[in-house]
């Protein structure tokens, strides 16, 4: 938690250019490392794992002992304990808002109505351990004004060690200007005092680079302010926190903020990319979601222990980008046992193939080399290469490493279902009673022919789906590929929404001849077909959205993290019953099919916000309307864009130059004609 709340990507193109220009590994440890805490207390030699209440409850009621103890047994119960995850923390708003007559914190009793002590002596009877947070500074950051430890060091320190605590997470809110390492390295101290082996998490939100101070003074340091449950802040905070990884090591960790999986704000696609890619730069793994309500898929990407091994191997060093270019990112992180950990990262909405080879990725000369797919937890060989077909918001993650003996595992296969796209970036969109042509693609990536390979496509029961070229062949040679197309259609009166469309590909197994099944999931979007007339967009459903800061708002200006936290719609004092409410940087995108004529729209920045934005309308992959910056001094602007022939329109906010806090973007009175 932080008084801050968001801010652009900072350095990403410094760290790509420093990984490009000086190869992977002169910007990271070489094998050999020592791993000795800098602290020598031998803690945190791999990057802390465990739990924190803020992302999933900040300070409502439901933070409670029984959130704490709930997920004590949940470690145990379903297996995260075993994968790693250690620690259970609180965080801001577990005590009263006044110190004891004597000085001490006291914890409130409602929410921990027996105290702190009985808390961390149930975690701990769980084999686990317990945490807790505190600010330097007069008070934390909740408004409510709970005590901080600036000037209580050593008491607090005393009696957090008393109570049994082995982590500690230290803010940085009302610190009076005090220096940032005077006031980190007196609670080291204090902690040190105790004689309690306490993990000190440093979170002062990068503001005074603590990459460059932390280690000896923590064992871990947040490099950029608070997350949030969105796609924006995840590769807006990876990119910043990438751009530190040389600071990284045993003991003292680059902190990228809490894990968001499972909070229900992001598709399961991009918390498999949040979890790969906290893992690949080797981030504390803390989860943020509370885990009595998740679902199953939450615990099977939160207990991937391939993933984890990788964010908790003993090298130590921190996974850096060497590729980067149009939001395709191939990162590489070197591993103990001279393996390295490959992620093909897709920032982009859509599916894009990502490619990269033994060699890029600085592995030595080898005639073949083992490949573990990390999330579909299978085996291969390849001869170098290594590619996918990365889903939009998607990462592909592997292992790999030269084997004399490659010869005896199958060969990795590459495998794709990909629609033909009206527009570059446009989504696989299947309109009822219209056919989509998709290919299915098979590439052998290994040393071996396989054998028999047949291609199968499906989708819902009631979808016509037919091959239009050959679905087989006899022969699959190395480092060839074989294609099929084919002819799908939703049949009339389908609901919109997203359907899966999977290709299977059976074949024989160059070793034994054996048959063998290989599956690749692709998906079909069936919109909403327009509708003749004009209509408000906010009665529309949209293809897809992303927004830079909580939900896109329908008839309401956006708000916080909750859909409908929002006030009124209101531009220069004009309030306005219809109409969306986006936050830089915002995209909303809406099926036309060729249908429709214009949109139109008042727009500009909300009342009472401080932003500086732009609003665009793309039409396909064509910009057709600009406004140039706006500001909340700038009157509203209206709005109107031919659109005539367009498949897809995308309303696009952009920030205006001077970063996003408070580019609250309304587009009011929005209309569409078809």
């Amino acid at each position: 938690m932080s008084a801050k709340r968001r801010t652009p990507a900072r350095r990403w193109g410094q760290v790509l250019a420093a990984s490009l220009l000086l190869g992977t590994t002169a910007v990271l440890a070489p094998p050999g490392t020592a791993t000795a805490s800098p602290l020598g207390d031998g803690l945190a030699l791999t990057p802390p794992m465990g739990f924190n209440n803020w992302n999933s409850t900040h300070c409502e009621a439901d933070f409670d002992d029984a959130l704490i103890r709930g997920i004590a047994d949940i470690f145990v119960s379903r297996g995260l304990k075993n994968a790693g995850y250690t620690y259970v923390n609180l965080d801001d708003c577990w005590a009263l808002p006044q110190r004891a007559p004597n000085g001490d914190l006291v914890p409130d009793p409602v929410r921990f109505p027996h105290g702190i002590k009985p808390v961390a002596d149930y975690v701990h009877a769980k084999g686990l351990k317990f945490g807790i947070y505190s600010s330097a500074g007069t008070k934390t950051c909740n408004p409510a004004g709970f005590p901080g430890a600036l000037g209580h060091e050593q008491q607090d320190a005393n009696l957090f060690a008393s109570w049994g605590v082995d982590y500690l997470k230290y803010d940085n809110c009302n610190n009076q200007g005090v220096g940032a390492i005077e006031r980190y390295t007196k609670m080291r101290d204090a902690l040190r005092a105790t004689g309690r082996p306490i993990v000190f998490a440093i979170c002062e939100w990068g503001t005074n680079d603590p990459w460059q101070w932390g280690k000896g003074v923590g064992h871990l340091w947040r490099t950029t302010i608070d997350i949030n449950d969105s796609w924006a802040s995840v590769v807006s905070i990876m990119k910043s926190n990438t751009a530190h990884a040389a600071h990284a090591g045993p003991g003292h960790w680059n902190d990228p903020d809490m894990l968001e999986v499972g909070n229900g704000g992001m598709t399961a696609t991009e918390y498999r990319s949040h979890f790969s890619l906290w893992s690949m730069m080797a981030a504390p793994l803390l989860i943020g979601a509370d885990l009595r309500k998740v679902s199953p898929e939450t615990f099977e990407i939160l207990g991937n222990r391939d993933v984890i091994a990788i964010d908790q191997d003993p090298l130590g060093v921190q996974g850096v980008p060497i590729r980067s270019a149009n939001g395709l990112t191939v990162f590489v992180k070197p591993l103990a046992n001279g393996d390295k950990a490959v992620a093909l990262f897709n920032e982009n909405e859509t599916p894009a193939r990502i490619e990269t080879t033994a060699a890029e990725i600085g592995l030595p000369q080898a005639s073949g080399y083992q490949l573990r797919d990390l999330w579909a937890h299978t085996d291969g060989h390849t001869t170098g290469r290594i590619s996918a077909l990365v889903p939009g918001h998607g990462t592909a993650m592997y292992r790999i490493g030269a084997d004399r003996h490659w010869f005896q595992q199958p060969p990795a296969l590459d495998g794709a279902a990909e629609v033909e796209l009206s527009y570059a970036q446009a989504l696989p969109v299947v309109a009822p009673g219209t056919p989509a042509a998709y290919t299915t693609t098979l590439a052998n990536l290994g040393g071996a022919p396989v054998h028999g390979v047949q291609a199968h496509l499906t989708g819902p029961p009631d979808w016509s789906i037919r091959a239009t070229s050959k679905p087989g062949t006899p022969l699959l040679p190395e480092f060839e590929e074989f294609r099929t197309t084919w002819q799908v259609s939703a049949p009339p009166g389908t609901p919109p929404g997203r359907y899966p469309v999977t290709a299977t590909f059976t074949y024989l197994t160059p070793q034994h001849g054996t048959p063998a099944t290989t599956t690749y999931q692709s998906e079909a979007v069936v919109p909403e077909l327009p509708v003749l007339g004009t209509r408000y967009l906010s009665d529309v459903l949209w293809l897809r959205s992303s927004n830079g800061w909580g939900p896109v708002e329908k008839d309401r200006a956006n708000g916080q993290r909750i859909a409908g936290d929002g006030g009124p719609l209101t531009l220069r004092g004009v309030t306005y019953a219809k109409g969306l409410g986006t936050h830089a940087p915002a995209s909303v995108e809406y099926f036309t099919g060729g249908s429709c004529s214009q949109v139109r729209a008042v727009v500009g920045v909300d009342d009472g916000r401080t932003g500086a934005v732009t609003f665009e309308v793309w039409a396909d992959g064509e910009r057709i309307h600009d406004s140039g910056v706006l500001t909340q001094a700038d009157p509203a602007a209206p709005l109107h864009a031919d659109i005539s022939g367009a498949k897809a329109v995308r309303l696009v906010v952009t920030d205006g130059g001077n970063g996003t806090a408070g580019d609250h973007a309304d587009w009011a009175d929005l209309t569409i004609t078809c």
